[in-house]
């Protein structure tokens, strides 16, 4: 990529060393693991690959494309606008989008072939696109079997049904799917799981009674996908597992044969020896309790580390070693302890934030403790600031718009 200057332009590619200062690394061998590793646990039923949010921080159009290659049958995003960029990538792959507004683009949707999730709303919306297109839209009627978020009431289902079957008999659309979301599949021992089973089924038997014959039906997330075959149907959507987190709180990636593809790096911008008692960063909340040597590394919020994980890890020659002191915009310091003279060797060593913790080294979820949060905000958080950069591409040449590493 190229920014312009008042003298002309400048690459913002790495100088002539082999390493970018900083990028968000992702294995997409890691990606395929995964969905192989998820397909097998879900079958007979296909996967869908969810890719919303930029395939979770991760580059929504490789991780789609590895996803595919590895057997997922469809791919899931919130907005039209995602699947949209998808379809522009050439990916023809069946997409569904099920978070809209009013202003949600459901012609541009129709005539791309992106099926849309429908929790009653839209309908009517849907149904003029489809006329304006002259082509059937594709819908998945989405009912809300107890997380009380979109998806249509209980008390709505058989209208919902009856209105979308009589447009489906004028050849408007054509019901493809029905499908709900679980609120607490990642807490298997919870009972509510149990009581939104039971209610899918229930709507599902009034949905065929009124003649639907939907090609999927879809419940599971990668926790349910995991832990709770009978919740699998037709199709399970799996979003956090394919990027390799775990769902569970009691369970680590490697327990469930999951493999993290992002490893988040930068390198060491500065090496400071200070004395005892010297304050670091942003109301000098944290002081040094011998002499010491301060790391500087150059990420920060600005970067999507949270503000607040004062304590996370960050690995630098071997030695992990927590932030002291305020994350700021743009950098925080790691308190190295007395290095002594081997201080002088560790400016510009690489400093990495997670990554697959298969060498004991930081992970996001170490990352989500020291924030207070869960490991789905730390890898969906690293801002556009920091390239990502794909290994293992299996078509290197497909993906022109994305960093890539030298």
């Amino acid at each position: 990529m190229t920014y312009p200057a008042t003298t002309g332009e400048f690459s913002a590619a790495p100088g002539p060393g082999p390493r970018y200062e900083r990028s968000a690394v992702i294995d997409l061998d890691a990606i395929r693991h995964n969905v192989r590793r998820l397909a097998a646990a879900a079958s007979p039923a296909k996967v869908m690959a969810v890719v919303k949010a930029d395939a979770y921080g991760h580059g929504a159009v490789p991780v789609a494309r590895a996803a595919l290659e590895a057997g997922a049958a469809w791919l899931g995003v919130a907005h039209i606008s995602e699947a949209l960029a998808l379809r522009a990538a050439g990916i023809d792959a069946p997409l569904l989008a099920w978070l809209h507004t009013t202003e949600s683009n459901f012609g541009a949707a129709v005539a791309a072939g992106v099926d849309i999730g429908c929790s009653g709303w839209e309908l009517e919306s849907i149904v003029a696109a489809a006329r304006e297109q002259e082509r059937p839209a594709r819908i998945h009627l989405k009912v809300d079997t107890g997380l009380g978020r979109n998806g249509a009431a209980l008390d709505t289902w058989d209208q919902l049904v009856g209105e979308a079957m009589e447009h489906q008999d004028q050849g408007l659309l054509r019901v493809v799917g029905i499908f709900s979301h679980l609120a607490v599949a990642d807490e298997p021992e919870r009972p509510e799981t149990d009581q939104q089973l039971a209610t899918f089924r229930e709507v599902l038997a009034v949905a065929e009674d009124a003649g639907v014959d939907p090609e999927v039906r879809h419940l599971a997330n990668t926790p349910a996908t995991l832990s709770r075959p009978d919740t699998h149907f037709d199709l399970v959507r799996v979003g956090l597992g394919i990027y390799g987190l775990s769902p569970f709180s009691g369970q680590s990636s490697a327990e469930l044969g999951l493999r993290p593809a992002m490893t988040l790096r930068t390198l060491v911008s500065q090496c400071k020896d200070v004395p005892d008692g010297q304050g670091v960063s942003y109301g000098l909340r944290y002081h040094t309790s011998g002499p010491s040597t301060l790391g500087l590394i150059p990420m920060g919020y600005a970067d999507g580390v949270p503000r607040v994980a004062t304590g996370g890890p960050v690995r630098v020659a071997g030695t992990t070693y927590p932030v002291v002191g305020r994350i700021a915009m743009d950098q925080m310091v790691i308190d190295m302890g007395d290095a002594g003279p081997a201080s002088a060797d560790l400016l510009g060593a690489e400093a990495e934030l997670f990554g697959d913790g298969a060498d004991g080294g930081p992970t996001a979820d170490d990352w989500a403790r020291a924030a207070g949060t869960i490991n789905y905000e730390i890898v969906t958080r690293i801002s556009p600031r920091v390239p990502r950069c794909f290994v293992n591409e299996e078509d290197p040449g497909s993906v022109s718009s994305q960093e890539k590493l030298p």
